[in-house]
């Protein structure tokens, strides 16, 4: 029992790890879109391509990857994974100095294939690491881990690309083109550290000895298209990454052009409050869907609210009463997440409904009342994908396992799809009315939680 507890605690670490990589990966190339759109001075819609380059990778290399799983193990599938993502920090570089952004397509595309590597492979990970009854538990602590990197990732792109810059609303051609070559100048160095940080991962990981997790074969595997919930899960995935990815991305430049006129910098920073909302919640469901005693689940939970207290402050360079604002968010987050009991699909349901609520008003609203019903949208994304998933795999095993991890992890493809739609409805009515997208998202998110995770058998 004390081994397998000891395996247990270095299979959650190393890929606590993963997750903590993943998370600023993901975030850091969808909060990209702001400096690039700057950088090579592109429509909303054009500069979403971004994003979509990077989610493109989930259809095409996701399944391959369960069948890559299946062949070589979770462990060499991880590091293979880190070691592309790389050299798609590196290719970055070049991108950057030229500048050109085809090049900073290509890069995204090979950092992306790392990324689907090792998300189809933490995902079944974690969740076969223990008991079946806390996998969701579990999942939502190394959600949490990746969401701390998530709310580093827009931070950086504030302090490092953004930080004392400022183009005027109504700037002349050239002061568009300085700005953006003084942009692209600071882009390769959060690369640059990316990169020696994932080979130093990489290096660890063929040093140390993890469980052994059995994948199964694929023959078991294919199995899994018969399964109702299995597919509508990976369709409830699709609507969550492209709300959350289309939100986050659009927000920079939202909050620059909204009435409150913010700087890029200052964007930056709610964006990254916004991240901060999805890494607060999901230590709140780690902890509510666990098993420990009532008493401790409180005592966490207060911790977390000073760290939601102390993080809104920080990214905002000490500004206390926005760090009293999120932590005031981030209770009215908790009481929904009491609500919930503990139940992944109630809980689910809750905050699906409270997303898609926060959208609708981000639409018809203005000023600060919309700034923070979009930024508190974060906090409402929190424990989707970690229940989505985890209804979704529910009574899988071995082959089947990993095979319905590629199938839903395929349909991250939502986050190519939505955004650049979101994109598209901003250029031509303005960013208010592309939240709506989002919304219809989260309403069909709604439709899983009490309905579709329940059809457990094909007709």
């Amino acid at each position: 029992m004390e081994k397998r507890n000891n395996n247990t605690l270095v299979g959650m670490t190393a890929f606590g790890a993963i997750f903590f990589i993943f998370g600023f990966a993901t975030t850091f190339i969808i909060q990209l879109s702001a400096p690039v759109m700057a950088v090579f001075n592109l429509t909303e819609f054009q500069a979403q391509l971004l994003t979509s380059a990077f989610f493109i990778a989930y259809p095409i290399m996701s399944v391959p990857t369960g069948w890559l799983v299946n062949r070589i193990g979770y462990k060499y599938t991880v590091v293979a994974g880190l070691i592309l993502m790389a050299l798609g920090s590196l290719i970055f570089i070049p991108a950057a100095r030229i500048p050109s952004y085809p090049l900073f397509l290509g890069a995204t595309f090979v950092l992306a294939i790392g990324v689907v590597f090792l998300q189809v492979s933490a995902n079944p990970y974690v969740t076969a690491l223990g008991p079946e009854k806390s996998a969701s538990s579990r999942l939502n602590l190394t959600q949490a881990l990746n969401s701390i990197a998530t709310m580093i990732a827009p931070w950086l792109i504030a302090t490092v690309i953004f930080k004392g810059l400022n183009l005027p609303l109504q700037a002349t051609e050239t002061e568009q083109v300085n700005y953006g070559l003084e942009v692209a100048a600071r882009i390769p160095f959060p690369f640059i550290a990316m990169a020696l940080l994932v080979i130093l991962v990489a290096i660890v990981l063929l040093m140390i000895k993890l469980p052994d997790i059995v994948a199964g074969n694929t023959e078991k595997g294919g199995k899994v298209f018969k399964y109702p919930h299995v597919m509508l899960g990976a369709l409830g995935i699709f609507c969550y990454v492209g709300a959350e990815a289309g939100n986050a991305g659009l927000m920079t430049n939202y909050l620059r052009e909204g009435s409150l006129a913010l700087s890029a910098e200052e964007a930056a920073t709610y964006a990254a409050i916004y991240w901060g909302g999805a890494m607060v919640g999901r230590f709140f469901g780690s902890i509510m869907f666990s098993e420990m005693p009532s008493n401790k689940k409180y005592l966490y939970s207060s911790l977390v609210l000073v760290l939601a207290f102390v993080s809104g402050a920080f990214v905002t360079e000490w500004n206390w009463v926005i760090g009293a604002i999120f932590t005031g968010a981030s209770v009215i987050n908790f009481i929904f997440m009491m609500i919930g009991k503990g139940q992944p699909a109630r809980t689910l349901a809750i905050f699906a409904l409270m997303a898609g609520l926060l959208g609708l008003i981000t639409t018809f609203t203005q000023g600060h009342v919309a700034l923070w019903t979009v930024v508190s949208i974060g906090l409402f994304n929190s424990i989707m994908f970690p229940n989505i998933f985890a209804l979704a795999v529910k009574d899988l095993r071995g082959g089947e396992l990993a095979s319905a991890s590629g199938v839903i992890n395929s349909l991250i493809l939502g986050g190519a799809v939505i955004p650049p739609i979101m994109g598209s409805i901003a250029d031509n009515y303005g960013y208010t009315y592309a939240y709506i997208v989002p919304a219809l998202c989260y309403l069909y998110i709604f439709f899983y939680a009490i309905k579709g995770s329940l059809i457990r058998r094909a007709a």
